[in-house]
């Protein structure tokens, strides 16, 4: 595998879905070989029990969706996250991927040492964070605490030993025309994901 696709929309017809579908277009075409992670489809529930929790340092998990999720990561060398900025961040379900699934251990996720986090999935080159939101783009930069890039980017999907990691968002999804969602779906067709 190549590419990983995680998908974060529990909506068909939202245009996470549509972005979702440019995407799979765009990979086939470009014969790249890939998978997807459906969150909302495949019913992954991102709350913790605490008897998954006890389990958290010793790298462990009762949830089959955690290993099968953690395996198709440490083989991907591109990894295409799809999801809404909901509240100025990303969703819970999103959250709670991160939270269950990147696991402690020398043979998962990152391990923890005195100096912080080492991240072990050094094995994803490349990583894009396609987003909408309500709020236009410039908003969320410069007035709203830019949370997508400065924490979820910078910090997290860094530790966790992601190299090169891109975002882009349609801003004013609920008022974009028509017009401006048919372009933004015809660059993400043609976009090369690396």
């Amino acid at each position: 595998m190549t590419a990983l696709i995680i998908y974060c929309h529990p909506y068909e017809k939202s245009f996470n879905h549509a972005v979702l579908k440019a995407i799979q277009k765009n990979l086939t075409v470009s014969k790249v070989d890939y998978q997807i992670i459906d969150l909302y489809a495949e019913e992954f529930d991102p709350v913790y029990s605490k008897t998954e929790l006890s389990l958290y340092h010793t790298g462990a998990t009762i949830d089959p969706l955690v290993e099968r999720y953690l395996a198709l990561l440490k083989k991907a060398k591109t990894v295409i996250i799809v999801t809404p900025i909901w509240w100025n961040s990303i969703p819970g379900m999103l959250k709670g991927f991160i939270d269950k699934v990147m696991k402690e251990g020398m043979d998962r996720s990152h391990t923890v040492t005195k100096l912080g986090v080492h991240g072990r999935l050094t094995n994803v080159k490349h990583c894009y964070v396609l987003t909408t939101s309500a709020s236009p783009t410039f908003y969320i930069r410069f007035f709203n605490g830019n949370a997508i890039k400065k924490i979820f980017i910078d910090r997290t999907l860094k530790q966790l030993g992601f190299k090169k990691c891109y975002w882009q968002n349609l801003g004013m999804i609920s008022s974009s025309p028509d017009d401006s969602r048919k372009q933004y779906l015809r660059k993400i067709e043609q976009q090369e994901f690396k």
